[in-house]
This record gives C-alpha cells, sequence and structure tokens, in this order.
C-alpha cells in the first residue's frame, strides 16, 4: 500500500484514537486555590458613583489620573472597561428602579480583575508569568512574558489589558490586587480604604461570604437572594451582591466549574503518562515503515522465467 496523504492521516487517525482511549488517572484536575485568600465584598446598593475608588487606583499604580475625575455626570454616558491605564472603573447602568417622583433611579457598579480562585488566565499562560499568589492576588511577572495574549482569550470576564501602545516593552496589564500592600503593610486595597460609603469591604473571603449571606438573610426585601463570585467560575476573591440581577450591570452569568477544569483534564489525560506520546509516535512511525516496504515488493526481472 502506497502511504498517499490520505493514508498518512488515516494512521493519524488512527493512532490518536487509540491514545485517547488509554485509561487517564482519577482525579486529574484538582483546585489550586488558597485555602481563604483575602478578598473585597461589593455591595452594589451603597455605591453611589463618587469614583474615588477610581482616583485611589491610579494613586497606588502609578497610572494616569481617571479621566474627567471632577465629572460624575458626562463620564457616564459610555459604559468603560478596565484597561492599561485604568485598573478599575465604575459604571452606571439603569435598570428599570424608580424614586419616589418616578424618576430612574442609577445603578453604580465597580468592576475590576476578579482574582478567581482557579484562574483561566494563569492556566492559559506558557510561561507561568500569571500565577495566583496565596494572598489571592493573581499576580503578574513582566519578566517572564513573552506577549502571546492568551490571557486575554481566556478570562471569562475580559479584563486583562495590552499594552498596544508601547512597541517596546509592552505589559499586560490589571488589577494588582494591591498585593504589597496586603503583603508587606499589612494594609487595605487602595480602592477599598478610601470608599466613603463603605461599598467595598476587604477582609478574609470565608469572613466576606458570612458577612453577604447575613445581610441577605437580614434585609431579603433589599437584595437578590445570591452572592455573585461565591461559585461563578469555581469561586472569585471579589464578590458582589446586589439589589438588581447581576446581568443588568453587566457582569456575566457563568457556570461554577473553574475555567481551567476542562483543559486542564484533558491535557492531564493525555500527557500524564511520560509515554503516551512516545507511544503515539512510535506506533504511527512502525506503521509508516510497514506501510513503505509492503509497497516497495521485489520484480521479476528474469525476462520470461527461463
Amino acid at each position: 500500500m502506497e502511504l498517499t496523504r490520505r493514508n498518512f492521516f488515516k494512521f493519524m487517525g488512527a493512532a490518536t484514537a487509540s491514545a485517547a482511549a488509554l485509561p487517564s488517572p482519577a482525579g486529574a484536575w484538582e483546585s489550586k486555590a488558597p485555602p481563604d485568600p483575602y478578598g473585597c465584598l461589593v455591595d452594589i446598593t451603597r455605591c453611589v458613583g463618587c469614583r474615588k475608588c477610581e482616583e485611589a487606583c491610579s494613586k497606588v499604580n502609578d497610572l494616569p489620573e481617571p479621566e474627567r475625575p471632577n465629572c460624575q455626570c458626562t463620564i457616564f454616558e459610555k459604559k468603560r472597561r478596565p484597561d492599561h491605564n485604568a485598573f478599575t472603573v465604575i459604571n452606571r447602568y439603569f435598570t428599570g428602579r424608580l424614586d419616589e417622583f418616578d424618576k430612574p433611579l442609577p445603578t453604580f457598579t465597580k468592576v475590576q480583575c476578579m482574582h478567581c480562585q482557579d484562574p483561566a488566565c494563569v492556566s492559559a499562560c506558557i510561561v507561568g508569568a500569571l500565577t495566583k499568589d496565596e494572598t489571592g492576588s493573581v499576580r503578574y511577572d513582566v519578566t517572564k512574558c513573552i506577549g502571546c495574549r492568551y490571557c486575554m482569550v481566556a478570562c471569562p470576564f475580559e479584563i486583562p489589558a495590552y499594552e498596544y501602545d508601547n512597541p517596546i516593552t509592552p505589559r499586560v496589564m490589571k488589577c494588582t490586587f494591591c498585593y504589597d500592600i496586603i503583603s508587606k503593610q499589612g494594609g487595605v486595597p487602595g480602592c477599598a480604604a478610601i470608599c466613603p460609603t463603605e461599598t467595598i469591604t476587604f477582609g478574609r473571603r470565608s469572613d466576606l461570604l458570612n458577612v453577604a449571606k447575613m445581610r441577605l438573610k437580614e434585609n431579603p426585601g433589599k437584595y437578590i437572594d445570591h452572592v455573585y463570585g461565591e461559585k461563578e467560575a469555581g469561586g472569585t476573591s471579589w464578590l458582589y451582591i446586589s439589589s438588581v440581577p447581576f446581568e443588568q450591570v453587566n457582569l456575566p452569568v457563568l457556570a461554577d466549574t473553574p475555567s481551567p477544569r476542562l483543559a486542564e483534564t484533558i491535557q492531564h489525560s493525555l500527557f500524564s503518562y511520560l509515554w503516551s506520546p512516545i507511544a503515539l509516535f512510535g506506533a504511527l512511525g512502525a506503521i509508516m515503515f510497514k506501510a513503505n516496504n509492503h509497497g516497495d515488493k521485489p520484480t521479476d526481472k528474469s525476462g520470461g522465467g527461463k
């Protein structure tokens, strides 16, 4: 049989199927989340849109001053996302709530990196430039980054931003969770420290969940009975409670399964045994060799069999 292109891909398909059928280790995927990291609870009902958190974030991280810092009206006419110049932003939403004069009531929501328990960005980074820290922070090491931007594709919250205007040394930029302030100074993130309405509560994630659930229990008519971030995408270090559906304030509806679980399970299943790729290519080589030899049968050159 001649080893044509079509035959080659037939062999490849058969060999790959055989390799995929190999038994995979039970429980190949394990959560790498720290046991009880720090986090922040955002009570959306308390936010007044003052944008002090944006101002504090820019100072802590040496970022440009927020756009129109003293104007709280026109800035909300457009929806904004965190980018390389702003790690957190406040947006305004009208969700149908009315005041006592039947005028629309705004709902303000802060958005930043959620610092997931099992971050998709960390799983997607092929060089280890992103890591999940014991404090709860997803940290970025610019010295390892190769600019592949897989983290941007993987993030379910669309948070990591790239310095496209920096052609020489571009970085992936996002909220740092004020790592140095928390770990080295024992302090509180800049946004939480400055918030005048105590919209943001900083603490251990387990304590924040208790606080959130207590507020829901004590104010059943005020809040939706759900803590956003408790389970979404496997859980996040930033948690939210709200009086309006979370999708109405641009917090995406996500499954409870950690984003890296499926991809890493497949990887482990295929390559957890050292010999799996070796066996695959060894079998493929043997098939190709046999096919080539089969096509080279000796011919009779006796000229008629005298």
